[in-house]
């Protein structure tokens, strides 16, 4: 699949998204007035765990926001006063931030990162079988610590990322 198209059908699936977001939302003028709303987002469904839906509100809720709603093991909506925002420099956090673990953008270069190693470990193994540097028999010994090698990079990209 092209390029293009990737970038075509993510695109669609986020205005999905959004339609979806607004058509659940459902509020009228009056529960809308004096109150301020965000969707907290988790690409890798965070929200699955109950435990770590408590710990996003509490957190939430040091800079006054509500949960509003689950929509689903990716998703949260929650509000709060708009006088809230007077107080927002002395929380000591972002009151407005929408992602919770890693980004989208985070998952996509550990996987293209894993993708890439990979590649490259792919060739290093088959010069080094075609110069007689190695023997097809050892590569059970040497593909499992390439692939462990790989899995720590990502690992520590994805650490960097998330800082």
């Amino acid at each position: 699949m092209p390029y293009g198209a990737h970038i075509a059908i993510a695109a669609a699936a986020a205005r999905k998204r959004q339609e979806e977001e607004e058509d659940m939302a459902g509020y009228n003028k009056e529960d809308l007035e004096g109150w301020e709303f965000k969707i907290m987002r988790s690409a890798t469904g965070r929200f699955k765990d109950y435990q770590r839906v408590q710990d996003v509100c509490q957190e939430e809720a040091k800079a006054g926001w509500e949960m509003v709603e689950k929509f689903d093991n990716y998703r949260i909506r929650f509000k709060r006063r708009v006088e809230r925002r007077s107080s927002d420099s002395q929380i000591g956090i972002d009151p407005y931030r929408t992602n919770v673990g890693m980004g989208e953008g985070t998952i996509a270069v550990v996987v293209i990162g894993v993708v890439l190693g990979l590649i490259a470990a792919g060739l290093l193994v088959s010069l080094l079988v075609e110069k007689g540097k190695l023997q097809t028999g050892e590569l059970g010994v040497v593909l499992p610590f390439v692939i462990i090698v790989l899995a720590a990079i990502a690992i520590v990209v994805a650490r960097l990322r998330h800082r």
